[in-house]
């Protein structure tokens, strides 16, 4: 009967485990373990938190979880920096530094910029990784004719509406109005080149870069310019100079010692310069000269200057005062610049006075100095009565050329007879207010501190800042003389 008992047994047992609320006990614990081994393994599984299960509580399952380290993310090392070719004039600390680039000057690029019409352009930029194309406009180039184009200078229209008929004031500025300016731009003339160096420069530069041949025309016989093939020759003549410019420096370095060329004279200034040789050769004394003269029939003197590498500007004596602070220049040198200093109470040679360093040395080299017609020494008078009355001393003349010394100080000024002319200009008007200022008929007072007049010879006067610099107005008042010795040891 055994047997028997045992089969029962198991087909009771069997009848158990078929029912279906076995079923159901067994698929709960079975899900319930695979969702315990889920949190223990990643414990960061989006399951609904709401799920619990008697079999493991929360506080078991999160301790288990802290067990478990997440497994960190890979991240791809950064590209390899591009060092490109330096080309500024900083390094990355700030300093300055001569370790830097000049690209080559590439003739087809100017081909290029050339056969610009005008139109639109395009361009693309990436901002947060998007790619954005922006559209703009392009400017067109202008005519061939503009290529000598200077603004407010070349203003016919302004000229001709404010009914500027003759005279020197048609070359001063006259800005045009606004939204009437130029809107292209201008050419380079055709066949350009790369300029030639320094100092090469100062006796040939290429005809293609000044296009201009009417010096040529009018002054080959005075020794100032020739045209050679494809360039142009400069032997170093002017007017009152056919012999060349080094020995007119030479005969004025005999004539007064003290001018001493580098060291008491440093910065010039030289009006209506022609093609700037007499500041070219100054150059090797080193002497520094602006030279300027206006853009008149002879429009390409400034552009000569520049093409030699001289330090030239487009100016005029006229109705305004020069763009240059008072006693801004050791010298000042005329030579044959067309211009009538005594003329209207001699209201020009007081701007030159103004420019003038105090003790700096005014040059003239002319026809009213050496010819004996009558009324060229008619004005030889008038110009000795001028500079008598504005204190001037008369050094000495020699041959075609003069010299006169202004004044150390007051004291001159202050004992002329009362009513004496010029007068002496108010307290009030600013020496180095000059931006469309008007001239004006009267003596600018020297400091009673005597700057100007106290500057050291160069090139000491490098490195000690001229008192003159104390009356300059600008923002760091009280940190003028720190700056500029700090500027001095970075450019050492």
């Amino acid at each position: 009967m055994k047997p028997s008992s045992t089969a029962s047994s198991s087909t009771a047992t069997l009848d158990v485990v078929k029912t279906p609320n076995f079923v159901k006990v067994i698929v709960i614990t079975i899900f319930s373990f695979s969702v315990i081994t889920l949190l223990y393994l990643f414990p960061s599984s989006p399951f609904p938190s709401s799920i619990s299960f008697s079999v493991t509580t929360p506080q078991q399952i999160k301790n288990n979880a802290s067990l478990v380290s997440p497994r960190p993310k890979k991240t791809l090392p950064p590209p390899p920096l591009t060092v490109g070719e330096r080309t500024g004039i900083v390094d990355e600390n700030g300093a300055m530094t001569d370790d830097f680039v000049i690209g080559e000057f590439e003739p087809s690029a100017m081909d290029e910029f050339r056969n610009l019409t005008g139109g639109r352009g395009e361009t693309s930029t990436k901002e947060d990784g998007k790619l954005t194309r922006v559209k703009y406009e392009r400017f067109r180039v202008c005519e061939e004719s503009t290529k000598d184009y200077i603004p407010c200078l070349d203003n016919v229209e302004e000229i001709k509406r404010l009914n500027l008929s003759g005279g020197l004031v048609i070359y001063e500025r006259h800005c045009p109005e606004e939204g009437k300016g130029l809107d292209c731009l201008v050419p380079m003339p055709k066949g350009y080149k790369k300029s030639i160096p320094w100092p090469r420069s100062r006796d040939e530069v290429w005809f293609s870069n000044v296009p201009h041949a009417r010096l040529v025309e009018d002054k080959g016989g005075q020794n100032w310019i020739a045209l050679k093939k494809d360039k142009f020759i400069f032997p170093g003549g002017g007017t009152q100079f056919i012999h060349g410019a080094d020995q007119y420096l030479n005969q004025i370095s005999e004539m007064v010692p003290e001018i001493a060329f580098g060291q008491h004279t440093r910065i010039a200034l030289d009006i209506g310069c022609g093609v700037a040789s007499f500041g070219a050769f100054l150059l090797q004394r080193n002497v520094t000269t602006l030279s300027i003269a206006p853009k008149d029939v002879h429009e390409n003197q400034i552009q000569f200057a520049l093409e030699r590498g001289v330090p030239a500007m487009a100016a005029v004596f006229s109705t305004r005062r020069l763009l240059y602070p008072s006693q801004a220049f050791d010298l000042i040198h005329c030579s044959r610049c067309r211009i009538d200093w005594t003329h209207d109470d001699g209201i020009l040679l007081l701007e030159v006075n103004r420019m003038l360093r105090a003790g700096g040395y005014f040059i003239w080299a002319a026809q009213p100095v050496y010819k004996h017609d009558e009324n060229l020494q008619e004005k030889w008078k008038e110009m000795q009565d001028l500079t008598r009355r504005i204190c001037w001393e008369f050094v000495k003349k020699e041959g075609y050329i003069a010299i006169w010394r202004k004044s150390l100080n007051n004291s001159c000024y202050l004992s002329r007879d009362s009513g004496a002319q010029p007068p002496l200009c108010d307290s009030n008007d600013d020496p180095d207010s000059v931006w469309y200022v008007s001239l004006r008929p009267c003596m600018i007072r020297l400091p009673e501190n005597g700057y100007g007049a106290n500057v050291t010879t160069w090139p000491e006067r490098l490195h000690y800042p001229p008192d003159r610099l104390q009356s300059i107005r600008m923002d760091a008042t009280f940190s003028r003389k720190e700056l500029f010795k700090a500027e001095s040891k970075i450019l050492e």
